[in-house]
Formats: C-alpha cells, structure tokens, sequence
C-alpha cells in the first residue's frame, strides 16, 4: 500500500513538473524581444545593441550581419526600454522596445537615421516620428545659419538679418509646438520623454520655456499611473524634484497654479452665455471628463448618449462632464443638448474650425477627451465606449 502511495506521488510530481513547463516557456516568449532586419550596404560589418539606461548606454549584444547585411538579437525585457541600435557611437537609430515585441527594421548601413524603417514596435515608430520631425527642423535651421555666414560681409545685412533671426526664431517655435502637441497625445507613452528632451544642438532644448516645466509635471503624473516601477518613470520624476527645487516655493506654486489654469484650462460661455471655467469645476473636488463633441458628429451623438448612462450613475460619487462643442452655429448646438437632454456642464466658443480650445488641447477632430482628478492632472486621455466604462469602474466602484 505504502509503496502505491509512493509510486502515485511521484509520478504527481513529474506531471506537476512537466505542466510546469511549457508555463515558464509562455512566461519566457512573453518576455522575449527579437529586433532584425537588414542594414543594406552593410556586407559583413559588426552591429551594437545599447541600452539607454537613465544618464549612460550599456552594451547589451553585438553581431556580425551576415553578406546581404541581414542581423538578428534576442534578448528578454521586463518593461518598455530605450535601445540603441548602432553601427557606431555617432550612427545609430533609437528604439523603444516592449517585451514580447518583433521588431524588423531596415536601413543604410551609412547613416542608419536616414529614411530608416521600422515595423512591429509602436513605441519605436513613435521615436521615429520624433527623430524625423526634429531632423527636418534642424536641417532647414542649418540652412538659415549658412545663409546667415554668406550673407554677413554684404550689404544689406542688417535688413537680411532680421528676416532670417524671425525665421530661425519661428522655426524653433514651431517645433516646441509639435513637441508639446507630441506629449499631449502620447501622454502615456515613454515615448514622451524623448519629446521633453530633444535637442536643437548640444545647448538648445525644444522645450526652452521656464512653464515647459508642466509638460514635465504631466508626463510624470501620466507615467506613474502606467509604469510605477519603470526605472525611467521614477528618473523623470527625480528630475522633476530637481527641477522644482531649483525654484524658491513661492515660485514653484505660482508657476504650477499658472500652468493649471492658463495652460491646461478653459473658460468658454455655456447655452445660457454664463463663462464657465474648467478648473472651477475641478476644484469642486471632481473627476472631470473634458470632452470634444460636435452636433455634426453622428459618432459623437451615440457616445453622448452612452456618456449619459455613465454620467448618470457616478456623477453624485463625483463625476463631472465638461463638454466642448467644436461648432459654428449656435442653434444646431443648442437644439442638440437640449435634443438629447444632454445633463453636464455643455459650452462652446462656436468657432470651429479655428476653435481655440481645440488647438490647446491638439484635438484634430470629434470626438476626443481628456480625464482630470481633482488635482488638475490628466490621469487618461481618449477613453471611449469600454475604456471610459472601465476607468470610471476602477475609479468609483
């Protein structure tokens, strides 16, 4: 009987170990990335892989590309991370990498960054659209700048000067805009962090405004939500502190009070044409859902309707909804909420297409939305149908 027991224990625990493993396989895949892909004109040449790690790169692996220049890496993460991707310190592309990613990409071999592709990474493509947008920017710089040296021992300088001075100064502005219409929809993206810290040269930042410091405040306050224990998240929220220690307090608060109700807020006339302010509906102690609607927007009608139903049921636990209307024509507007007995905060500055609250807020089209705690921070963006639903659950329920 005994040794029945035995036998019938044992071969338990054999099965135990054998389910066991194609588990700590599962486990493994998920955490595997596989970066390939071909750096034509390559031949046999050797190819680096780096991790950004906060301040300084670490080698990870290095392969020989084979005659066609095809390479291959493996390697297993925990959490999104900044690769390098380099033939050499001065020629490489930035990845952002998730575990379990398959990421192809294709490139000259001379100088990877030019016209590059990648697929299968979407934190990848969205480092690229940065690198790309920023490098267009600077090469029309460059331009002005040798325009500039040409043009300095000629007559009619100072006249020439000027223009290329309000050129050069509208070119950086407009890249800060990109950067920071970047962040405010990639708010959840590490990808943002590469957006707070680009450069035009080595002693210009795209971010060169002392409020900028709020894009900061934003990016930290999203990532925290998303990835409390990323190594990159917690960096950026060193900076932070060292950013708001390099200020006295009066000026830290005045500055984050500003941000807040200039930068981040909106004061527009309801239906009735009472101006209402979005940040004193936050201060009520609310969790408020910002969201751009038009009564031309069959897509916005049905979310309106659904929003209804939610807006219903957590609005007494401290749910507001300020709702823009991105319309022209104040009747279509106004038969509209009424239409749909439409309960929360509805204003409008009628303006659309040249809506001013719609380019603050970088929104393109209806619908879109933004979701404030009661702090002012945006804790979530474009949230629709079940996304919204579960946010609202995790935060009333």
């Amino acid at each position: 009987m005994k040794s029945s027991e035995y036998f019938l224990r044992e071969t338990l625990k054999k099965i135990l170990v054998l389910l066991a493993i194609p588990f700590l396989f599962i486990s493994c895949h998920r955490h595997e990335v596989v970066i390939k892909g071909t750096l034509h004109g390559a031949g046999k040449k050797m190819v680096y892989l780096d991790e950004m790690d906060i301040n300084i790169t670490k080698p990870l692996d290095s392969t020989l590309t084979d005659r066609t220049g095809k390479f291959r890496f493996r390697l297993s993460l925990t959490e999104p991370t900044f690769l390098l991707l380099k033939r050499s310190d001065q020629n490489f592309i930035t990845l952002l990498a998730k575990p379990g990613e398959r990421i192809h990409v294709e490139a000259d071999s001379l100088f990877l960054q030019a016209g590059y592709h990648v697929a299968g990474s979407e934190g990848s493509l969205q480092i690229k659209q940065l690198d790309d947008h920023l490098r267009s920017t600077v090469h029309k710089m460059d331009s002005i700048v040798q325009a500039y040296r040409q043009a300095m021992d000629k007559p009619g300088f100072d006249t020439l000067k000027s223009k290329l001075d309000k050129a050069y100064g509208e070119l950086l502005a407009q890249q800060r805009k990109y950067n920071i219409a970047f962040i405010l929809d990639h708010m959840h993206s590490l990808a943002s962090i590469k957006a707070l810290y680009q450069k035009i040269d080595d002693n210009t930042y795209v971010l060169n405004n002392i409020r900028d410091i709020q894009y900061l405040k934003i990016v930290a306050d999203s990532l925290k939500v998303y990835y409390p224990d990323s190594k990159m998240t917690k960096a950026l929220l060193s900076d932070l502190q060292k950013e708001l220690a390099k200020y006295s307090q009066l000026q830290i608060a005045s500055m984050l009070k500003n941000a807040k109700t200039i930068n981040l807020d909106l004061a527009l006339p309801d239906i009735h044409g009472d101006t209402v302010r979005l940040s004193a509906v936050r201060k009520k102690g609310y969790y408020v859902l910002l969201t751009f609607w038009a009564s031309w927007c069959q897509e916005c009608i049905t979310e309106n309707l659904e929003l209804k139903r939610l807006y219903n049921k957590y609005h007494k636990n401290g749910f507001e909804v300020y709702a823009v209307s991105l319309d022209n024509n104040r009747d279509a507007w106004v038969k509209q909420v009424h239409f749909d007995e439409l309960p929360w905060i509805n204003v409008s500055d009628l303006s659309y297409p040249d809506s001013q609250a719609a380019q603050k807020f970088n929104v393109k089209k209806p619908p879109a939305n933004y979701l404030f705690d009661p702090e002012g921070n945006v804790i979530a963006n474009n949230l629709h149908g079940r996304s919204l639903q579960i946010k609202l659950n995790q935060l009333f329920d």
